[in-house]
This record gives C-alpha cells, structure tokens and sequence, in this order.
C-alpha cells in the first residue's frame, strides 16, 4: 500500500497527467481538428501537436477534444500531418474521447460540400451526419450478421418501363447510372427499390434508399429483407432512439451491413464503396432538414453520387422541377412507362366542368365542396366492396389572398411574389394589399388569368369532413388518418370511408387490393396557396392518394374537386408528372423562381438583414464583387417567430426577409457571399440572429 507522500508521484509518473512533459508524436505529429463551433468566422481546421501517449489512438476520423478560445472543446480529428504553417507554438490534443473513428473521409468532404452549397457551416453539418456517441454502445461486442445471399431479381416489374431493364443491369454491372423514375399507378415502388439494392449487392457495393417517413422506412425495409434477409439491410430512423440508432449506425460504419433503409439523416450514413443511392418521393417536404444549413435530401445526395462515383435514382409518382433539370441537362435519363401502359394503369379521373353534361346535372358543381360526381364515385365503390380515400388539406395554412372570381393565387405584377394583407395592429383597416417579397403595395389589383379585379381572403382546413360524409352515408364505417388523429398504416379492404390528410393515406390491406375511388377536396384552396412549389407540391399530393386507386378497367375513379382547364389538373386526369415539370420549370424560369435561378431568403431583424445584403452586394464588403447578376427583393416586414406569447403587437421583435437571387451558375458566388458576410458578423460579435436558407422550400 503506498503511502500519501508517495501517491502524488506516482499520480504524475501516468501518462498524460504533466503537460509539461508531453512529447509531439515521432511520426505525423500534427492533427487537422474541425473545433464544433458553429460559427462562420471559424468554419475551417485547426491545427494542434498530437502527444506521444495518444499517437495510437489519434487517427483520422475519431472524436477529440481540444483546447479553444481557453475552454475545452469536442471535435473531429480530419488528418494527421508532418507540419503546420501556423507560426506559433500549437496546443495539444487533449484527449481522445473514443477511438472509434466514426468520421469517414468520404462524410467528411460530403459535409463540407453540404456546408458549401447551402452558405452554412461544417460543424452544423456533421452534426446532422454523425449520431451523438453511445460509450457503452460502443463497447458492446459487434453482433455477428449473417446475410444470406441476394435472391435473385425478377426483372419482370422494371421492365415494364423500356430503360428500366437496362438501369438493373448498369447496378449490377457496377455503372454510375443516373435516373430519374416516375413510377406507374399502383406500383410496388418499394419492391423496386429493393430488387434495385439487391441488383446493386450483385456487385459488391452498399446502397443507400431515403423516404420521407417512418411509415415507408417500415414498407422498403419488409421489402428489403425479404430478398436480403433481415441481416442484410438496417433501418436508420430518428424513431429509433439515441442508443439503438448508434448502434445500428456503427454497424454500417464498421461494414457490417451494406444496404440502409431511413428518412433523411441517413443520407449522410457511412456505407463504403457505395453503388446506389435512392429518394423516394424527392419532392416531400420530411425531406428537408429543419436546422442549419437546412440541406434538402435530394440535393445532399446528388453532390454524393458527384463524389463518390455512385448510381443516382430520384423516384416518385410525380416528378418535381429539380429532377426535371436533372433530365433536361442530360444529367440524368428519364425512366417512365409508355403511353399505353399508363393508361392501363390509371384510374379514371374526373374534374370539375370537364363536360357539359356534368355541369346540367349539377349546375353547383363549381361551388360545392363534394359535388354530385364525388358522391355518385364514391357509392359506385362502396357498392362494390371497395373502400373510398377522401383526401383534405392539411389545417392550419396561412391565410393568402386570391382571385375572388377564378380562385387563383393574388401575385405581384413587378417580381410575380404573393400578395398578402399588412400584419394587424402595422396600418389602418383600408391598409392596401401589398407583396409579401418585394414590399411593393398593389392598388390596382387585375388577376392575370380572368382579369377580375376582386380579392378574397381563403384558409384551407380539414373542418368536419368526417361527420359529414358520415350523415352523407349512413351505415358506412368512417376512419381518418392524420389531422390531429392517428396516422393509420393499412386499412382493411371492405367498403369504408378513409378520411386522410396528406401524406397520411394509409394502404389498403391484401393483394392487389386498393381504393375503389378517390375523392381529393378543395383543390381550388390546395392550387391558391402563396407559395413557390403550390402546383407541383398539389400534383404530388394527387398523384400520391389516385396511385392508391385501383385501374379504371377495375372501376377505378378519381374524383379532384377542382376545375378541369386549370393545367395542374390536367396533369392529373393526363397522369403526365414528366410534361407538367417540364411546363412547372419552364414557368419558374420566366418568372425567375428556383431551380430555374438560385434564391436565398435573409431573415432577421432589419439591420442586420440590410448588413448582410449590403455585403454580398459589395457596398458592404472589402472586395466590391457581388455575385454575377445578383437581384435584391424586399426587404419586407414579416411575422414573429413562433414562441410562446408571440403576436402582432408593437412589443414583438420586427423582423424583414430579403430575398436574394443569382442565374444558376452563379449560385456558388452567392452561397460564399452570403458565408463570408455571416463570417464578418460574428467576428465581431454581433448579438442578432439571422437566418439564411439556400433555395427555400417555402417562400409565402
């Protein structure tokens, strides 16, 4: 037993108890650490001496933790190196937190890509990319996984689509193929997906297939193990828990599992020697990352297949302007059925005043909520033992202004943004409209698509629609999914009435089974929403629920309350998702709207929003050079954040929006404009928040 004179000295005889006696290491003595600081100023790599007792440990990849600005920090080790151009005396690492190397290279530069395009910071992305660490996770023996051998593919689904058959045989010929797949009505898109992950395993490479939700994790996974086995394929979801999700997670680190099924933090999962990388549904709004630098799943995985020399297959019922650019650029082909084999699969679809007759037998038509021709779809399917979707908006939109004749969204004339009211308690009741973009007040509104020249206000809302198809259909078993109820994920193949918001449709239960119609309510309120993406994100809120329907030779029938000469709806009864993005892009580009250009959107108090456009258009910065063809829009005063307490009152904090917008090849210009000028910012330690988002999904 030692005593207490000789404990202290045996305390300092361990390694790494005196500073002062640290050693660099013999070999590559310096470490790159990215600092988690997510601040602008500091968004590079810092350079500190590796210690001879950690020189084992300290390799790329790990977790570290350093001295900065006088406090201990956690970051990641990047590299290790022989020297440094730093001309001072370097800090050491001080410790290496675990010696599992969690950071791959190949995340590493995807998150710096990431942090690039969108004018954010690494540290923000990696945070996004790497789960938060587990120690006893990680020292848990690895769970011996043994995959069975990949069944082998039936081609016969994808070669209903004339390039679908060569797309399996590019994935097990090892190709960098990009496609983009508009997938038929009733399609098993989840059975694709996964004989394209097996065609892939073929070839010895991972692949990596993103959803939107939980609900097709669930989907794609069954359909995954079912030709992998369930030791071929993990899902990675948020759901999970931090414990089971890390686990999962290092298992794919470690190559344990070669194909991942999840939502959009998987994909940044660390898969080697990756051969395919799948979005469902691209155009979901689960898809985008709520948090700084707000990245968009499609968008993540496009710089990643760019990288690492992957397959890319964007895939969906519809087909959003962004994958459209992709096909038109000859980036990536098109995969989508003929004409012939559409129209086969396809319910039938009905609008509102496609025929005369329709409009005699229900003069009404226009203005009811469910007009006679929904009712007479839905009880032809219900008589026929079939249940019917009655699909309703989502509660809860902003109020906007429209056309009180044709229903159409109010924009302004000079940059085509929403018109919208002046916030209650900013002006006087006869306050005029004014453009929720540019500012710019419109007195003399005229509608471009009638040429009427009232307004009226409109709030789309799921309202009673339950209880009164209820009364409507005395009898008939009503369920609803989503709105504020359980989101179901099958429903059972007798005659009902499944009442769901989108995204919330659940699947009929049985082979072969599915929706004897579809009635989709309140296009009109759905197509007058103030928003950038509102035609394309209806179409594919439509193309999602009349998928679900069963053929027309079946006595499928979609129903979409809205009217027949509005080309959004034509699209639908056509079933053409490839001619309206075609159209959708062609549109974006004349107005000048993304993905046609390059946008960002400034939020923030106004002072520091006018600071930040000054800079990136050089009346504010050292080098005078804004981005090629930069255009200011606004700025404009916009709501509150939403907290607690939050209103309209002259005690909120104001806040303005600019928006700023480049030609698509100037869009990284802009993207390190906007970087540089949040750099400047926080460099000196300015005490307001500001919000920059890179090609915003939503711009009311």
């Amino acid at each position: 037993m030692s005593s207490p004179r000789t404990a202290p000295a045996a305390r300092a005889r361990r390694p790494g108890r005196d500073r002062g006696q640290w050693q660099p290491a013999p070999a590559r003595p310096v470490a790159r650490v990215l600092v988690d600081v997510a601040l602008p100023h500091l968004d590079r790599t810092f350079d500190y001496r590796v210690p001879t007792h950690l020189d084992d440990a300290a390799v790329p990849g790990v977790r570290v933790r350093v001295r900065f600005a006088g406090r201990l920090v956690d970051g990641f080790l990047l590299e290790r190196s022989e020297d440094t151009a730093h001309a001072g005396k370097l800090a050491w690492v001080d410790k290496v937190v675990s010696p599992e190397p969690v950071l791959t290279a190949e995340v590493a530069g995807l998150a710096r890509a990431v942090a690039d395009r969108y004018a954010g910071v690494m540290a923000d992305v990696l945070r996004l990319a790497v789960p938060a660490r587990h120690a006893r996770v990680e020292s848990e023996s690895p769970r011996e996984r043994g995959a069975a051998e990949p069944a082998p593919v039936d081609r016969a689904g994808w070669e209903a689509y004339p390039r679908g058959g060569a797309f399996l045989d590019a994935l097990a010929g090892g190709r960098a193929a990009h496609a983009v797949w508009q997938a038929l009505p009733g399609e098993e898109w989840a059975a694709r997906l996964a004989e394209a992950a097996v065609a892939t395993r073929s070839a010895g490479r991972s692949a990596l297939l993103v959803v939107p939700d939980q609900r097709d994790v669930a989907r794609l996974h069954g359909a995954c193990a079912a030709l992998l086995g369930e030791d071929g394929v993990v899902a990675l979801t948020a759901e999970l828990g931090p414990a089971e999700r890390y686990r999962r997670w290092l298992a794919v680190r470690r190559g344990s599992v070669r194909v991942v099924v999840g939502t959009r933090s998987a994909a940044f999962a660390p898969l080697g020697e990756l051969g395919l990388l799948a979005v469902w549904d691209d155009g979901d709004d689960s898809h985008s990352e709520p948090r700084a630098p707000y990245p968009q799943v499609r968008d993540v995985l496009v710089l990643r297949a760019h990288r690492e020399g992957a397959a890319l297959l964007l895939a969906g019922f519809a087909r959003t302007a962004e994958a459209q650019v992709l096909v038109e650029t000859r980036w990536a082909s098109p995969i989508a059925a003929d004409r012939a084999g559409v129209r086969a699969r396809m319910p039938r679809v009905t609008a509102i005043g496609e025929t005369d007759t329709q409009l005699v037998r229900d003069p009404a038509a226009r203005a009811a909520r469910v007009p006679g021709v929904a009712f007479e779809a839905a009880r032809a399917a219900l008589t026929a033992g079939r249940p019917v979707l009655v699909q309703v908006p989502r509660s809860g939109y902003l109020p906007f202004l429209a056309c009180a004749s044709c229903r159409d969204a109010a924009r302004c004339r000079h940059c085509a943004g929403p018109l919208g009211l002046p916030r209650s308690g900013a002006g006087s009741e006869g306050a005029l409209p004014a453009c929720r973009w540019c500012g710019r007040a419109e007195p003399a509104f005229r509608c471009g698509h009638c040429g009427s020249r009232r307004l009226r206000a409109g709030v789309v809302g799921a309202g009673r629609t339950a209880e009164e198809l209820g009364r409507a259909f005395p009898g008939v078993t009503v369920r609803t999914s989503g709105g504020g109820a359980e989101v179901l994920d099958t429903v059972p193949a007798g005659p009902a009435l499944v009442v769901a918001t989108p995204g919330a449709e659940p699947v009929v239960d049985g082979g072969g089974a599915g929706y004897g119609a579809a009635l989709l309510l309140d296009g009109w309120a759905m197509l007058a929403r103030p928003d950038l993406r509102v035609a394309e994100e209806t179409l594919r809120r439509w193309f999602a629920a009349a998928a679900g329907v069963v053929p027309h030779t079946d006595g499928g029938r979609v129903v979409v309350v809205a009217e027949a000469s509005v080309p959004t709806v034509q699209a639908l009864v056509r079933w053409d998702p490839a001619g309206h993005a075609e159209a959708e892009l062609a549109e974006r580009a004349e107005v000048g709207f993304p993905p046609a250009i390059r946008m960002a959107s400034v939020e923030g108090p106004p002072a520091a929003v006018a600071e930040i456009c000054d800079a990136v258009l050089g009346t504010g910065r050292v080098d005078p050079s804004p981005p090629e063809g930069v255009e200011l829009l606004g700025p404009v005063e916009i709501d509150p954040p939403d907290r607690p307490g939050a209103g309209h009152g002259a005690d909120d904090e104001v806040r303005e929006r600019a928006l700023l917008r480049v030609p698509r090849r100037a869009g990284r210009d802009l993207a390190r404009a906007l970087h540089d000028a949040q750099a400047l910012r926080t460099a000196r330690k300015a005490p307001e928040t500001v919000r920059v988002r890179l090609d915003p999904d939503e711009i009311d």
